[in-house]
């Protein structure tokens, strides 16, 4: 007759993991110091407060980005777009740069209508010009300038540097023949949507057309948004400045410290004369100036967002040669600035 005694249970594999996992929870949670999860609380409650500060101030900019990209979309075509800029390099480059000054966009905003404007028929020397220049020229950023710091140098020259530096890159950009060398694939492939028009559309037909590109672009940019203030308030969060402004004394370490505190903060140009007042007492006119002109170019979500516009290469030269010229105009004013 078979033995029917059943032999006991082993614990399951799961159940053994469960049971390691809480224990090795106590006793890890027995060696913090008393505090640590009041303090790890509250440092995430800081970081929430900063991700909500960023991500709330940029919707805006990149809502009105996108609504101008859904209107380029619909409202212009390959041959107005050649008979306006020159395609020759530095008429382009130059023209692209004041381009800046038409469209009220942000750093955020500017990346979609730039893509857009480069599928459009836009040369490369001036797309990059003008995503590099529109984000400082644009009117409301100086504006916002002028009523922090006055209409005088600091204003002045903010707008001077960056003109220079958007130029000097958008000609960097102009020896490349080949747009796909610059350019990743998307902006060449059938990723839009079919938001083609009959050449008899109404008015009406046309603005609904914009619209579906706006909701495209916006919900497509928007997460790589997101990624950026996340990333940019863990860093506020979990970085002291402190340890940042005890170093910024000195005429290059300081510009250093500025440029470094432009991509950790992520502002937006909008109101990034009014955070830089702030540093005018404790920090010299050049590196306040370089925080001024290099934040607005490049900071972790703007780099996020060219990440899906150019090639990793690409975006290396438009993060290092705005870094490199605002460090170098930055020096230049505090060795110079009486």
């Amino acid at each position: 007759m078979q033995n029917t005694t059943s032999s006991p249970r082993l614990l399951s594999r799961t159940s053994i993991i469960t049971i390691s996992l809480v224990v090795l929870s106590l006793v890890v949670s027995s060696m913090l110091p008393a505090g640590f999860f009041a303090l790890l609380w509250d440092r995430l409650n800081v970081f929430a407060t900063v991700f909500l500060g960023i991500f709330v101030e940029a919707v805006p900019y990149l809502l009105l980005g996108t609504l101008a990209s859904g209107l380029v979309e619909v409202f212009l075509d390959r041959d107005q777009m050649s008979r306006w800029i020159s395609h020759r390099p530095v008429a382009a480059a130059v023209g692209g740069a004041f381009m800046g000054m038409i469209f009220p966009v942000c750093e955020c905003g500017v990346v979609p209508l730039t893509r857009r404007l480069f599928n459009k028929g836009l040369p490369l020397s001036a797309g990059i010009a003008f995503l590099l220049a529109a984000p400082v020229l644009n009117p409301i950023v100086v504006l916002s300038t002028a009523s922090a710091f006055g209409w005088g140098q600091m204003l002045l020259w903010r707008m001077g540097v960056s003109l220079i530096i958007a130029v000097v890159v958008g000609l960097v950009f102009s020896v490349e023949q080949n747009a796909a060398n610059v350019l990743r694939p998307v902006l060449t492939s059938s990723h839009d949507h079919d938001h083609s028009l009959e050449a008899n559309a109404s008015f009406s037909e046309k603005m609904r057309r914009a619209l579906l590109v706006t909701a495209d672009e916006f919900f497509e940019m928007g997460r790589y948004l997101i990624i950026g203030a996340m990333l940019a308030a863990a860093l506020q969060t979990f970085v002291p400045q402190s340890s940042l402004l005890a170093i910024g004394s000195g005429p290059v370490t300081s510009v250093l410290v500025m440029l470094a505190l432009a991509i950790l903060l992520s502002i937006c140009s909008t109101v990034d004369a009014f955070v830089a007042l702030g540093f005018l007492g404790t920090f010299s006119f050049g590196s306040v100036l370089s925080f001024l002109v290099f934040g607005p170019m490049v900071d972790i979500k703007s780099i996020i967002m060219y990440l899906q516009v150019f090639r990793r290469r690409s975006v290396a030269y438009i993060v290092a040669i705005p870094f490199l010229m605002s460090l170098l105009a930055g020096i230049l004013f505090n060795y110079l600035q009486p």
